[in-house]
């Protein structure tokens, strides 16, 4: 079964600033290759880049960090603020701590190595837009050893719909399994409810923790400390 098959909707649009050449032509080749999938655009650099999400729009983003003229970080600000619906991918060869916290804060959901071996970008960008979180191993265990180890703080004051007892159970039990990278469809299993229904819990958090990812959703509620990251998966 091919999941590039599945659906017969618009193809998903997606825009990739890479400044190394032949890695940049291997994502456009993948991207074009693939019928759910659209190259809408491709970048070497920073500028070019916020120039061109001013006046597009965009399904998925697939960006380098270490650009010419700036970091790629400054592209996924910009595209999480103008593009709130748009799914963000790190593609790079920075593993530390600070560049991946910095990315996902920003609004990315998915960060790959470059060296991790051969990447099907296809089924990557498939699953980024259907509510996954792909990450190379290295940097899945980082996220997960820094969301557990991390002491969690008190919270500041806050008002009165950021406090923890504004989540309903029910978005709870979805925010918790978002966390551990359970893509929507997952999620909508697990809770025997559709698909839909988990979109719309989605944006209801995302207004109320007042965020515009995955990513950011995740750290604001493990910052609030709405997170139960070592109940056992699967458990209601």
């Amino acid at each position: 079964m091919n999941m590039l098959e599945e659906t017969s909707r618009e193809p998903i649009g997606v825009l990739v600033v890479e400044d190394d050449a032949v890695t940049r032509r291997m994502l456009c080749l993948a991207i074009e290759k693939a019928p759910a999938l659209k190259l809408l655009a491709e970048f070497d650099s920073v500028k070019p880049a916020l120039n061109w999400l001013e006046n597009r729009t965009v399904d998925v983003l697939l960006t380098d960090l270490g650009l010419p003229d700036g970091s790629g970080i400054d592209i996924i600000k910009a595209c999480a603020t103008q593009h709130p619906d748009c799914d963000i991918m790190v593609i790079t060869i920075s593993s530390d701590e600070t560049s991946v916290l910095a990315c996902i804060e920003a609004g990315a959901s998915g960060y790959v190595l470059k060296d991790s071996g051969a990447m099907d970008v296809a089924r990557a960008v498939l699953d980024l837009r259907a509510g996954g979180a792909p990450m190379s191993p290295t940097i899945a265990r980082m996220v997960l050893a820094k969301v557990r180890d991390v002491k969690r703080p008190v919270p500041p004051a806050a008002p009165e719909n950021a406090s923890p007892a504004s989540l309903t159970k029910r978005e709870s039990a979805i925010l918790d399994l978002i966390a551990r990278g359970d893509s929507y469809g997952e999620v909508a299993k697990i809770l025997s409810v559709s698909v839909g229904t988990v979109q719309t819990h989605i944006k209801n958090i995302y207004g109320k923790l007042a965020v515009h990812s995955r990513g950011e959703a995740v750290f604001e509620a493990h910052r609030r400390g709405l997170l139960q990251l070592d109940r056992p998966r699967g458990k209601k």
